[in-house]
C-alpha cells in the first residue's frame, strides 16, 4: 500500500476507533494478543492519518469471540479461523433471510 492510498486508512473524527492500547484495555488482553490476530489474519488494523493502529467496534466484537475461544483451550490460529467462519455463516444467514422476504413480497401467498 502506497502512502497515497486511501484504502484501510481513517479520519479519527469521521469513525469510531480504539487505539491499539485501548482496545487491548476493552478486551481485557494486551497489545500481543491483538499483534497475534493480526498476523493471524483475522484482524487487520485501520490507519488514522498520523499512522497509528485504530480499532473499529466490529473488530473489537471479532477479537473478543477469538478471545474467548483462546481462553478455553483453542490454539489461535485454529480459534481465527472459527470467527471467520462463524462471521461468514451469519452474512450468509443475513442474506438469504433478505431474499427471502423480498420474493415473500414479490409473490405473497394467496389468502384463502
Amino acid at each position: 500500500m502506497t502512502a497515497d492510498d486511501t484504502f484501510g486508512r481513517l479520519d479519527d473524527d469521521d469513525y469510531p476507533a480504539y487505539t491499539m492500547g485501548r482496545a487491548a484495555e476493552m478486551l481485557g488482553t494486551t497489545p500481543a494478543f491483538l499483534r497475534a490476530l493480526g498476523e493471524a489474519r483475522l484482524i487487520t488494523p485501520l490507519r488514522s492519518e498520523g499512522g497509528h493502529r485504530r480499532y473499529s467496534r466490529y473488530q473489537l466484537r471479532i477479537a473478543a469471540r477469538a478471545r474467548e475461544l483462546v481462553d478455553r483451550g483453542t490454539p489461535i490460529e485454529a480459534a481465527c479461523r472459527i470467527v471467520i467462519l462463524e462471521d461468514q455463516l451469519e452474512e450468509a444467514q443475513r442474506i438469504n433471510a433478505e431474499y427471502r422476504r423480498a420474493a415473500e413480497l414479490a409473490n405473497p401467498a394467496p389468502v384463502e
